[in-house]
């Protein structure tokens, strides 16, 4: 019995085996005020506000994110969580530093960079960046680099009082230093062998936030666990196609006015609920 196959589908398979990258964990070197889970993918900082850099187990792969999600703030410190990439191997420090900056970036071959409540979006002709909001497209498209948008985005959650929020509620943008919000960092390789690091912000690409990394070199993720972020977790991606289950929520929400509606709509509630990321 002879099969045919789909040239289309084996082509898209391979470019999806392609596309796979190793899940993602914390390393085991890190600040003095750090604790990390048996997991490796949740990293907190038990006390005072600085010594809380950490590190991906691994280098980074060419178009691999290292995504965390805010799990938990604390109120009484300025500033928030930093994030980056460096050529550094965590286990060749002799001392992992207290702050990523200006101590780490001091030492050389590391980018990193603050993330604010407002959009940190690069913009070299300073219009404004445009927001990606509850119904965006399904891929995030860096250089050559595609992955499905829907993991990359921290989602609010209803509560009582939701419908007061109006946009934050209607369109499900978090503010990039908000719990649950979801922060990464990439690197694309350009057509001159060098990469551009990129910084992802509930799905939005904040554009090249550094230029002419050494792609040549390992590069490790970066995560600085400072002043008011207290704890993140790391979120495994999803790379190559979009799942059904997301396919169809896109549908749906290409339909809708914002996430209000779905409560009208003749569904069922385990399906309203997946629609509305709760």
């Amino acid at each position: 019995l002879k099969i045919a196959t789909n040239p289309v589908l084996s082509v898209n398979a391979t470019e999806m085996a392609a596309a796979c990258h190793p899940p993602t964990r914390f390393h085991h070197v890190h600040g003095t005020n750090i604790r990390i889970d048996p997991s490796h993918t949740q990293a907190t900082r038990v006390e005072s506000f600085a010594n809380g850099l950490c590190f991906s187990q691994e280098p980074l792969e060419p178009g691999q994110i290292f995504l965390v999600e805010i799990e938990e703030k604390e109120l009484g410190w300025c500033g928030h969580l930093r994030v980056g990439l460096t050529a550094h191997d965590p286990r060749n420090l002799d001392v992992v530093p207290e702050y990523s900056l200006p101590d780490l970036v001091s030492m050389g071959d590391t980018w990193v960079f603050a993330i604010t409540r407002h959009h940190n979006r690069v913009t070299p002709d300073g219009s404004d960046a445009r927001v990606q909001g509850f119904l965006s497209e399904p891929y995030l498209l860096i250089e050559q680099v595609r992955i499905p948008r829907d993991k990359l985005v921290g989602r609010s959650r209803p509560s009582q009082y939701s419908h007061m929020l109006d946009d934050l509620y209607k369109t499900n943008v978090l503010p990039p230093t908000a719990r649950r919000s979801r922060i990464g960092v990439l690197y694309a390789i350009r057509s001159d062998g060098m990469a551009d690091m990129h910084i992802i912000i509930n799905g939005e690409d904040m554009g090249p936030s550094a230029r002419s990394l050494p792609a040549s070199r390992p590069l490790y993720a970066v995560i600085d666990v400072f002043a008011s972020t207290k704890s993140v977790r790391v979120i495994q991606v999803e790379y190559g196609f979009p799942s059904l289950q997301t396919l169809c929520r896109l549908v749906i929400q290409k339909h809708i006015v914002h996430r209000l509606a779905i409560d009208g709509l003749d569904l069922p509630p385990l399906l309203k609920n997946f629609c509305k990321y709760e």
